[in-house]
């Protein structure tokens, strides 16, 4: 059905749909659908899986919408989602001023089954053009060296690491990781576009991206803002797996404001519109490898 260089090692009939549900940085003052506590994390998620999401992708909050890295935080929201639902758990390492060592914490101590890694250092920013200035203006940075501890981490917990690649040298930045073993194929990229800093949202782009990836790798897209409906669009054609949620994007392609649910609603409507049906947990564990 579809070509092997694009597929690489997806699956061309199922489709991983992630959901990127919180995010470190969205607010309910953008929007009011925003998951904070461990209850409304387990909830959407669980409303998540019943709409086509096989992965949960988590970024913990304070009870009044703050990001934390408190272990316990993350063993609450963990215990909850598993309650409610056998969706793949797959917590955020990303971090901008958060010492390695609480990250690497919650992860040793609650042992999700997949956990994100950021594949390189980047500016990281957005900007208004009505306004004419920076909304937030940072430097993200994931030296080799975290990289390598994150990566240690996660083998000594069966942590199935998902590296997420802002820009094309991040793809390549896999190769030092790949050659002294502490990284093992297959392995799994999210290819992240449209962030300001990094590689620009197009179809174009998505295509370079994944011509660059090793051949048994599986690959999905996350792309940032309403730019992500077009690269879903084309990631579904390619045998790609897609995420979306409101990490990344709040919006439908018709403009109206969503809730996590919905959002992954839409991402499963297109994947059957092309022919592809949606993972379930189980399936989305055998494709990426998972236990």
């Amino acid at each position: 059905m579809l070509e092997q260089d694009s597929t690489k090692g997806n699956d061309p009939d199922r489709v991983v749909i992630g959901a990127a549900l919180t995010g470190a940085l969205t607010t309910r003052d953008q929007c009011e659908h925003i998951p904070y506590t461990p209850e409304e994390v387990a909830e959407d998620a669980a409303a998540a899986r019943e709409a086509g999401a096989s992965v949960a992708h988590v970024h913990a909050r304070t009870d009044d919408g703050a990001p934390t890295f408190e272990t316990e935080v993350y063993r609450e929201i963990h215990e909850a989602v598993r309650e409610r639902t056998d969706i793949v758990i797959n917590f955020s390492t990303g971090a901008v001023g958060e010492p390695v060592e609480s990250r690497l914490e919650y992860l040793s101590s609650v042992e999700p089954e997949m956990a994100a890694l950021n594949m390189g250092s980047m500016n990281y920013a957005k900007y208004s053009e009505s306004r004419e200035e920076f909304v937030f203006d940072m430097v993200f940075r994931n030296p080799f060296s975290e990289i390598r501890e994150f990566l240690e981490t996660m083998n000594g917990h069966g942590i199935e690491p998902e590296l997420e690649c802002f820009d094309t040298g991040h793809v390549g930045n896999v190769r030092p990781f790949l050659d002294s073993g502490v990284l093992s194929r297959p392995v799994h990229f999210s290819l992240v576009m449209g962030v300001l800093g990094g590689i620009p949202a197009s179809v174009e782009n998505l295509a370079h991206q994944v011509r660059g990836l090793p051949e048994d790798a599986t690959w999905q897209v996350i792309g940032i803002s309403r730019d992500q409906w077009q690269l879903i669009a084309a990631a579904l054609a390619m045998g790609g797996n897609v995420r979306v949620g409101l990490e990344d994007n709040f919006y439908l392609p018709d403009g109206e404001m969503a809730t996590n649910a919905e959002l992954v609603e839409q991402a499963a409507d297109l994947a059957r519109d092309v022919g592809r049906e949606p993972a379930t947990p189980d399936e989305a564990r055998e494709i990426l490898g998972i236990g």
